[in-house]
């Protein structure tokens, strides 16, 4: 079984991009990261990949005068990389059947929340609102809807007396550095 050939595409900083990064350093993580692409020509997280080695390609989304467009030239720079899987690591775009439909089963997304609760903007701040006791994040396969594709994994964390929405994000956020890793190895192996 050959490494799975993966493109990440980030809008920002590049965290759970650089804990896969990370990850697939290994020599038995089943992929390997052959580019990162942003639709921000700021994204802090195309210097980090640079710094790892990884091919970087930036595709300005205000360059196009609509989201299939956009979606179009996205979805040919990802093809022409000969790609496996698509990873969507912080990725801020609602994105069309355009760029979709090609890697159906194929591409895959992090939420920080436990699915299907609170798809979209503003998890944390809905979940301490809410009450919930628990929350967390999902990795999911991307579908036509926005936030709920089939669950690949999930990882809880404890809501607890006097959280913010910062606190609580930060504590997500570990969680997801070692659930996105994982899950994605669970995928890739599927492939095989």
């Amino acid at each position: 079984m050959g490494r799975k050939r993966v493109g990440i595409l980030i809008s920002g900083g590049g965290s759970n991009m650089h804990a896969i990064v990370k990850a697939s350093r290994a020599t038995d993580f089943p992929v390997e990261i052959i580019c990162v692409a942003s639709n921000k020509p700021e994204a802090g997280g195309l210097k980090i990949a640079a710094q790892e080695g990884i091919v970087t390609h930036v595709i300005n989304h205000r360059d196009f005068p609509t989201r299939e467009a956009f979606d179009a030239a996205l979805n040919a720079y990802l093809q022409s990389q000969r790609l496996d899987l698509v990873v969507c690591a912080g990725f801020m775009r609602i994105m069309t059947p355009v760029l979709i439909a090609p890697w159906a089963g194929r591409m895959i997304n992090i939420h920080p929340s436990l699915l299907p609760l609170y798809k979209g903007l503003h998890t944390h701040e809905r979940a301490i609102a809410a009450g919930d006791k628990q929350h967390g994040c999902t990795v999911h396969y991307v579908t036509a809807a926005l936030d709920d594709g089939p669950i690949i994994a999930q990882a809880r964390v404890p809501i607890l007396p006097g959280d913010t929405p910062d606190i609580l994000a930060a504590r997500v956020l570990v969680e997801e550095h070692k659930l996105y890793p994982a899950a994605l190895a669970k995928v890739a192996k599927s492939l095989s």
